[in-house]
């Protein structure tokens, strides 16, 4: 994406990089996606927990492919430019335009990159050394009208994220220090269901408590929209460490919960209804595509890079499976909350008050960190879509006008809204529908032809993905144009009932 907020940095091994991938798939979808999985029933959210794992992990090899014909563009770009110098200093005539056959396709990876670090010596012109992200991917393998559509499909989900992190931190603190007495939090996670009119404390409603939080969380964090944002080495140990040790602990406490014989719920097979939200919350948690280059470049040995992101997609895919079962058998569906972390804000499920409140509080931690990133690159997005060659911007349109209208939609969705798993699954179902499988399904499709446009019918991608027939991508495109329509259909029929 554009405005890359950290350099590629130092190598690290293939399983350095397993370890950040599952850390960077594994977030927030995950913690709505066992009231989704109650919602359409076990059977069916099993089935297409799988299947849209499958397509995942189709159309990262699809990314990794692109970035390799990518690199081997510029590679040989480089190569044609220090020919056309030794050229130049051998002879006083110029050398004529004829002189050097560019292709149409590869002349527009000359546009200004977003961010790439270079690094020589490389054996192979297909080696993924250098960190070309997906918006300089686009301009080199697509036209105009392609580059404008992947920006907008961008931005827009990176909307989507902004709003899902604005509501969710608001939600959770709301959650743990509102209760139908207003003084403890001991009942979040109990039977009874609360109204956003319910009191919060004394004449203060649950949604006044919800939107307070949120214009504190708006105030605190949306400044550093205005400036840039590095992610450090140690906050990302820390956010990762927090992660694990709540998954873990909520796996644990259910499995607990139902070896005691305290489970208490009984999920459907399927329910056909619930399949809409489970579709876009399966997407956005598996999401990782966008991310890509900044996550593959750095690794070391890239030779078995696909079996390696196979086996990243198999410990998640078993992680959600094992975090949602256990959810859906230990609560009723009724009692599920869209934050799952939630659900252990009750003093009966855990008397711990430290683990509680750890739990109940864990978004509010992990997400403060992402949002800043999230926005500075939302933001940069902005400034990459109308920038033109040569030109630059004024102060108060680069340093007021695109931080202003990064922060404000986002904020304005949350305040009218905190139904996380629609959030979600919206933005999965749209905005992460285009990111996960038409843009990477495009970009090997465009790649593969201007590869062969450049080097010739004959060149082999070393990093061509395992799915090489042409099927593969128009299935894809079929899929991903077939979503669109389900989902909007469905939306649409839903309304059409109330």
């Amino acid at each position: 994406m554009a405005g890359g907020i950290t350099d590629t940095g130092e190598l690290y091994s293939p399983y350095v990089g397993l370890v950040y991938m599952f850390n960077l798939i594994v977030g927030t979808g995950a913690l709505t996606m066992p009231k989704a999985f109650a919602t359409a029933g076990w059977l069916v959210s099993l089935v297409l927990l799988m299947f849209l794992g499958f397509m995942s992990y189709m159309t990262t090899t699809f990314v990794v492919e692109a970035m390799a014909a990518a690199n081997a563009q510029l590679r040989w770009k480089r190569m044609e430019k220090r020919k056309e110098d030794d050229e130049d200093e051998d002879s006083s005539s110029g050398v004529s335009d004829s002189d050097v056959l560019l292709q149409d396709g590869y002349e527009r990876a000359e546009t200004r990159p977003i961010l790439s670090v270079q690094r020589r010596g490389s054996a192979n012109i297909f080696e993924i050394t250098e960190r070309v992200e997906m918006g300089q991917m686009a301009s080199m393998f697509f036209n105009k009208v392609g580059v404008n559509l992947f920006y907008f499909c961008i931005i827009i989900y990176l909307y989507g994220d902004l709003a899902i992190y604005a509501a969710a931190v608001p939600v959770s603190l709301m959650q743990v220090t509102c209760s139908v007495t207003g003084n403890h939090s001991c009942n979040v996670g109990d039977s009874t269901k609360y109204n956003d009119t319910d009191k919060c404390w004394g004449p203060i409603r649950r949604i006044d408590a919800y939107r307070l939080y949120l214009a504190a969380f708006t105030l605190l964090l949306g400044p550093f929209t205005f400036f840039n944002v590095q992610k450090t080495k140690y906050l990302q140990i820390m956010t990762s460490l927090m992660r694990w040790i709540a998954f873990i602990l909520m796996i644990i406490l259910a499995l607990i919960r139902i070896s005691r014989g305290q489970a208490e719920g009984h999920p459907s097979m399927a329910q056909l209804s619930g399949i809409r939200n489970l579709f876009g919350v399966c997407v956005y948690s598996f999401m990782c595509q966008h991310s890509l280059p900044s996550l593959i470049t750095p690794i070391s040995k890239k030779k078995h890079v696909n079996k390696l992101v196979l086996l990243d997609y198999i410990l998640i895919l078993a992680f959600y499976s094992l975090l949602s079962f256990t959810a859906i058998y230990c609560f009723r569906n009724d009692t599920l909350m869209d934050m799952y972390t939630l659900n252990f804000t009750n003093c009966e499920i855990i008397s711990v008050a430290f683990i509680r409140y750890f739990l109940g509080l864990f978004p509010v931690f992990t997400i403060s960190t992402n949002f800043p990133i999230i926005a500075v690159t939302l933001r940069n997005n902005w400034k990459t879509l109308f920038h033109r060659e040569g030109g630059t911007y004024p102060w108060l349109v680069d340093r007021i006008v695109f931080p202003a209208i990064t922060l404000i939609p986002p904020v304005l969705v949350a305040f009218c809204t905190h139904d996380l798993e629609s959030l979600v699954g919206i933005t999965g179902a749209y905005a992460g529908n285009g990111i996960q499988y038409l843009i990477p399904a495009f970009l090997a499709y465009c790649s593969r032809k201007d590869t062969q446009l450049v080097f010739g019918s004959g060149t082999v991608n070393k990093h061509l993905s395992p799915f090489r027939h042409s099927f593969w991508i128009v299935f894809v495109l079929i899929w991903g144009f077939s979503c669109f329509i389900f989902v909007t259909a469905n939306i649409v029929l839903s309304e059409s009932k109330l």
